[in-house]
C-alpha cells in the first residue's frame, strides 16, 4: 500500500473508489458506442441516438423485469437516458417490426430503410454485450417478426 493511502480516510477511500466505477462506467459506454460505430459506419452521436432509440423501442414490448434484466448487461450510461421504470408503461405494447422500425426512423428523422439497418446494427451491438441466454431470453418475449430481426443479427 503506498504511503499516501495508508493515512486515507474512509470518505477519501470511498471517493477514490467511486471516481474509478465512474471511470469504468464511462469507458464501457464509450466501447460500446465504438463497436457500434465500427459495426455500422454510423458517426458517434448518431449511434447514441440510435442506441436509446432502439433500446427503448424494444423495452416497451418486453415485460418489465424483462427489460430490467436486459438492462442488467448493458452499459450503464445507455441504460440513464431511458425514462426511469416508475414512468413506463407496466404492461408490453403490442407491436411488431414495422412499428418497431417506425418509431426508430421518426426518432431519428430518417428514412423507414435506414431505420432498419440502424436497428439491425443496434440489435447487434446488444447481443454482443449480453450472455448468450439473455438474448435467447430476449428474443422469446418478441413476436415472431421481431425475433426473426433480432436473430438476423446474431
Amino acid at each position: 500500500v503506498p504511503m499516501s493511502q495508508a493515512h486515507e480516510t474512509e470518505t477519501e477511500k470511498q471517493e477514490r473508489h467511486a471516481r474509478r466505477h465512474e471511470a469504468h462506467v464511462r469507458a464501457t459506454y464509450a466501447a460500446f458506442i465504438h463497436h457500434l460505430c465500427d459495426l455500422s459506419a454510423m458517426p458517434p452521436a448518431l449511434a447514441e441516438s440510435a442506441a436509446v432509440s432502439v433500446l427503448s423501442a424494444l423495452e416497451r414490448r418486453l415485460m418489465p423485469n424483462g427489460a430490467r434484466n436486459l438492462e442488467s448487461q448493458l452499459p450503464r450510461l445507455l441504460v440513464e437516458f431511458l425514462p426511469p421504470p416508475e414512468e413506463r408503461p407496466r404492461h408490453p405494447h403490442r407491436f411488431g417490426r414495422e412499428e418497431l422500425i417506425a418509431s426508430v426512423a421518426e426518432d431519428l428523422q430518417m428514412p423507414l430503410d435506414q431505420a432498419e439497418l440502424v436497428i439491425r446494427a443496434v440489435l447487434r451491438a446488444f447481443q454482443d454485450q449480453i450472455s448468450e441466454g439473455e438474448a435467447d431470453k430476449v428474443a422469446s418475449n418478441l413476436p415472431a417478426d421481431l425475433q426473426a430481426l433480432w436473430r438476423l443479427t446474431q
